[in-house]
């Protein structure tokens, strides 16, 4: 087993019981989603995200690293009678072949080099959520290591020539107690 994988297992086992949420994103805009199709939830842990998609009558497939992460899933759609693909994938060994997704969302979680996979996976029309931790942080939530942090705007240029519906990064600007801090959020349309 890798480290990597290690590591996600250690907090998965740590989070049994826990009742998965959809990401903040991808609630406050799911307006944004298509009534069909094809949803990939990326990195997806207990499937917050997954069980929201597959609520809304989408075809979901989550990836996940971690064995635990997926049984959790699994268990979760089933108690809520929900159909969805929940596989134990790498996704930065194996990405997303291109055009294949409607949707695809990742919260927190960043493998700079497998954003253009992610762009390309997109169907025209597709759209991406994508929220995940920033450098420029008005508390300690988050990883440290500042490969796991995007710079301003750098999530961006991570997907351009997609069309930005919505963008969203604070930074420390203004009063901190308020809107989005810590993190960057972006819903963007696949050009047909």
């Amino acid at each position: 087993m890798s480290a990597r994988r290690e590591t996600w297992e250690a907090r998965y086992r740590d989070a049994a019981g826990a009742e998965p949420q959809a990401a903040p994103v991808l609630r406050e805009y799911s307006y944004l989603l298509p009534s069909h199709g094809a949803a990939l939830d990326v990195a997806c842990g207990l499937g917050g995200n997954a069980l929201l998609l597959a609520e809304r009558g989408l075809r979901v497939t989550a990836w996940d690293i971690s064995t635990r992460a997926i049984a959790a899933l699994r268990a979760a759609g089933e108690r809520r009678g929900l159909e969805l693909q929940a596989q134990v994938r790498d996704v930065e060994a194996r990405p997303p072949p291109p055009a294949s997704f409607d949707v695809i969302v990742v919260t927190r979680f960043l493998a700079r080099p497998l954003c253009a996979y992610l762009r390309d996976a997109l169907r025209p029309d597709g759209v991406l959520f994508y929220q995940t931790f920033v450098r420029a942080k008005v508390s300690q939530t988050g990883p440290d290591n500042l490969a796991y942090l995007l710079d301003d705007n750098e999530l961006l240029s991570l997907f351009t020539g997609l069309r930005v519906l919505v963008y969203r990064d604070e930074g420390i600007q203004g009063d901190a107690r308020q809107g989005v801090r810590n993190e960057a959020w972006l819903v963007a349309q696949q050009r047909d």
